[in-house]
């Protein structure tokens, strides 16, 4: 099991060169095709038209600099590629909104590599949306990446979130190609609640994910303990404790017409990542 083909967002946003640096590590280390997809995203009509002078004109030149940074984007990662001497990759300039652009593309790639939104700027809103838009409705893997610094070892020692969710078991799945190449592999269990039953229940399941994992070459290190503090800031406390590199988990919510409705363990991670996210719905 391997990954054949991953996509990389590009854009504008500083965090950008550390994304596309590790999408093209990673799909070197797997021998996969690596697509960079440069959406424009879409023009921003103002509520006064008489303030623009004349619409289609203003229309005009708006489409024209959204795909002209498209464009610029996509010969960047153009560029980035040919340094390292990459050669499987294709630039993808899309005149579509970004989110509908990824889901889209997602159904032909292998994962999808994104970053965090920065809350320094000024549309960091319409990007945590989009970003949680994206992990709930793709229908492949999530790579979510910290919005700041530098990710040299992602997947060297990995850190799954499991409690024994029909999300984490698709998680724990997609992120096997990862798992055979780890170093380290460790599988973490919470509770909420000191509650004897659901912990030995929890207990055996773990057992059994074990055994699975031998099955397909994976060594992992399993640990289930109770926490007051909160699942999301339980995960990244540990994957500190531990080390990791890269956190595995599902991820909960659902999409109600506009509305997304997240996990608080989800949103939290989101918020707050300190390393990389591999997320699965």
């Amino acid at each position: 099991m391997t990954y054949r083909s991953l996509t990389v967002l590009l854009d504008d946003d500083p965090s950008c060169p550390a994304r596309t640096e590790l999408a093209i590590r990673i799909a070197k280390g797997f021998d996969c095709h690596l697509v960079g997809l440069a959406p424009t995203g879409l023009i921003d009509i103002p509520l006064r038209a008489e303030a623009t002078g004349s619409l289609p004109e203003y229309a005009a030149r708006a489409w024209a600099d959204l795909e002209e940074r498209a464009q610029q984007c996509a010969l960047r990662f153009a560029a980035a590629c040919s340094d390292v001497g990459f050669k499987s990759f294709e630039s993808v300039v899309d005149r579509c909104e970004t989110s509908k652009s990824l889901l889209r593309h997602a159904q032909c790639s292998d994962f999808l590599v994104l970053s965090q939104a920065d809350p320094r700027r000024s549309d960091h809103r319409a990007m945590r949306d989009m970003v949680e838009r994206v992990v709930l409705i793709s229908p492949r893997p999530t790579l979510v990446l910290p919005y700041t610094g530098g990710f040299e070892a992602v997947g060297s020692r990995v850190m799954v979130a499991w409690d024994d969710s029909r999300e984490a078991a698709r998680a724990l799945s997609d992120a096997m190609p990862l798992l055979l190449c780890a170093k380290r592999v460790d599988i973490e269990a919470w509770n909420e609640t000191p509650d004897d039953g659901a912990t030995d229940a929890l207990r055996r399941r773990l057992d059994e994910l074990h055994r699975w994992l031998m099955w397909h070459g994976v060594s992992a290190h399993l640990r289930l303990e109770t926490t007051t503090i909160g699942i999301a800031a339980a995960m990244l406390s540990r994957a500190a404790d531990l080390g990791s590199d890269l956190i595995v988990m599902g991820a909960y919510g659902h999409a109600r017409w506009a509305e997304r409705v997240l996990g608080g363990a989800t949103r939290g991670l989101l918020e707050s990542m300190t390393v990389p996210v591999l997320m699965s719905h």
